[in-house]
């Protein structure tokens, strides 16, 4: 008997994994529908957890205006915190405020500067980091967690592997990104030659909002690019 139920509990197991193939593929369809028609956007990473009289989030929202000002809307993951702030900063410059959210059981909720009409909802976080790398013209690197980190570093190796096309990517708070870039230089790099030199090339750190965005426009004139899909 028990042999019998581990195998009906298997095969129920493989049939939901079936099932939920139609679910992720509807959130591709819906999540590429719908950002095919946002226009160049920048995308704004940080912690959830900072609230608006922290300096980052200040900064956030002050990036995410001059971002607006100089022709791109904003991404973010939609929540509060740092993402927030990002599409503070892009509603109240007018300018296109884009939130991908996603389900989480304590501190994902939508925050109320998203655009009525460019607000998405996802349940795989995989289906959430493909519209974010496929959709966007740049990444605005704000201190964050585990999942700031994971999608910096998504970003960094799909560039560094040619499986998307190179963007810019800034790192805003050198006090907070000093100890990674440092470890990174020299463990990585000098001590263990895991990655090359030039890899180190596609990170900026900067400290104020004029230093982002001037990265941001300095690499699509240098490379004669246009901020589009």
């Amino acid at each position: 008997m028990r042999k019998e139920a581990r195998e009906k509990g298997w095969n129920e197991i493989k049939t939901n994994d079936s099932w939920a193939t139609f679910k992720i593929l509807s959130e591709f369809v819906m999540g590429f529908e719908r950002m095919s028609r946002i226009g160049p956007c920048v995308s704004i990473f940080g912690s959830a957890r900072l609230k608006p009289d922290h300096k980052y989030y200040k900064l956030a929202t002050e990036i995410a205006g001059k971002i607006v000002d100089n022709g791109y809307g904003v991404i973010t993951g939609g929540g509060p915190g740092i993402m927030e702030a990002g599409n503070k900063g892009a509603h109240l410059n007018g300018g296109t405020s884009v939130g991908l959210n996603i389900a989480l059981p304590f501190e994902q909720h939508d925050n109320p500067y998203i655009d009525n009409d460019k607000s998405l909802d996802f349940d795989y976080f995989f289906a959430r980091k493909v519209m974010f790398m496929k959709y966007s013209q740049g990444f605005v690197v704000m201190p964050g967690g585990f999942g700031t980190l994971d999608e910096l570093f998504e970003a960094i190796t799909l560039i560094q592997t040619n499986k998307i096309g190179k963007f810019p990517i800034i790192l805003v708070g050198t006090e907070f990104w000093s100890g990674l870039m440092d470890w990174i230089k020299k463990t990585l790099d000098t001590e263990f030659q895991t990655i090359s030199t030039s890899d180190i090339d596609l990170l900026h750190v900067v400290d104020t909002s004029d230093e982002a965005v001037e990265i941001i426009n300095d690499f699509y004139h240098k490379y004669d690019l246009s901020p589009n899909f």
